[in-house]
């Protein structure tokens, strides 16, 4: 495999270091907003230079105003997102893009890629299930009536669901296929409960009674669900990947000018060690990530299927954001526990993203399982 970035994707990392040069990680929330959360929609200034920089078409193809790029190019530009904790649905609007793009009918993608493109259209995606434990696929039934779709359930913690336009989400037939439908927000029989998420983020959780949706808003190509999953998977990697690697570089710089006894702490072995056992914990989180892209991106060849090297990646990004994040409130002393000091708005977003991969164990088990299925020989 090559892991040399193309023209194309170096020209995506640059313009994303343009656009994120200039944002600050909010700290505090404002008494005025909804209690718990740090403000009650997304960044819209910074989504709209995330448009005009056409970053939010990425994965979208020329004949509908995209740049017709893929995974790895998405995940740069999260990487660079998360080091200063951007406040915008990049991730759940490029991968509903990608998958209407490669699974919907010419119609669809019609309808709603260039609203997506120049960021007039706001799509996220709900994939946590009914109680973000069990398989989103599962949390809302879908039966055919006519030419049209009955839905019924709820998705949990279901990401800027409060602001956004549409809600791409998984539901399960009666056979048991997958397939995915585009519910507006504000369409007859959905209805939305407020919830926070850890990093003080508006999400909700969405109800479907009896909503009815036409053949035009679904997909039922049974790959696309697995795609999307696997895209929204990945992505929530790259953003654990730059979120690390922004907090042990101020870690570094902390450690590096704080003095005890005389001497700067990060001389001190101690510290040392426990920083440079983060950094391992990064290149490791970097390298499958990269190899779970590529693998999604390529469909190339493996021991095992793309699932696979998506598991590794899961089982080093929930672990290793953890460690990163820990450590670096520890190394930070007092400042580590201080909420008006940015590490703390690092912590936060880090154990949302935590929580949003779910478990390295079960990840582990489900390696397992791949393992079991394909022996490697």
């Amino acid at each position: 495999m090559d892991f040399t970035f193309t023209e194309e994707q170096q020209a995506a990392l640059e313009a994303a270091r343009a656009v994120f040069s200039g944002v600050t990680p909010d700290s505090v929330p404002s008494p005025a907003l909804t209690p718990g959360a740090v403000a009650d929609d997304f960044d819209r200034a910074l989504w709209r230079k995330l448009a005009d920089a056409d970053l939010l078409s990425l994965l979208i193809g020329t004949e509908h105003g995209g740049a017709g790029l893929d995974p790895i190019a998405l995940c740069l530009v999260l990487r660079e997102a998360a080091k200063v904790l951007a406040r915008v649905p990049l991730l759940e609007s490029t991968a509903a893009a990608y998958t209407i793009r490669t699974y919907a009918a010419d119609d669809l993608s019609a309808e709603v890629l260039p609203g997506i493109a120049s960021g007039d259209l706001v799509v996220t995606v709900a994939a946590a299930g009914r109680t973000g434990h069990d398989p989103a696929e599962l949390a809302v039934t879908a039966r055919q009536d006519g030419t049209d779709w009955i839905l019924d359930g709820s998705q949990t913690a279901v990401p800027w669901a409060p602001t956004a336009d549409r809600i791409l989400l998984p539901a399960h037939t009666r056979d048991g296929h997958a397939v995915l439908a585009l519910v507006p927000r504000t369409h007859p029989g959905l209805a939305l409960e407020d919830q926070i998420s850890t990093s003080g983020e508006r999400y909700a959780e969405v109800r479907l009674d009896s909503v009815r949706i036409s053949a035009s808003e679904t997909i039922t190509d049974p790959a696309a669900w697995e795609t999307l999953r696997h895209v929204l998977t990945t992505g929530t990697c790259a953003l654990a990947l730059g979120l690390g690697e922004r907090v042990l570089a101020m870690t570094s710089d902390y450690t590096g000018k704080r003095e005890q006894f005389g001497h700067p702490v990060a001389t001190f072995q101690a510290v040392a060690v426990q920083a440079a056992d983060r950094f391992i914990d990064l290149r490791a989180m970097e390298a499958t990530l990269w190899q779970a892209a590529w693998r999604i991106t390529t469909g190339a060849a493996g021991a095992l299927p793309p699932a696979g090297d998506v598991a590794v990646a899961k089982i080093w990004a929930a672990d290793g954001v953890r460690r990163v994040v820990q450590t670096a409130q520890h190394l930070h002393g007092g400042f580590g526990a201080d909420t008006d000091y940015p590490l703390h708005r690092y912590h936060a977003w880090a154990k949302q993203l935590e929580l949003s991969l779910g478990p390295a164990a079960a990840h582990e088990e489900t390696l397992g399982d791949l393992l079991a299925a394909h022996p490697l020989s």
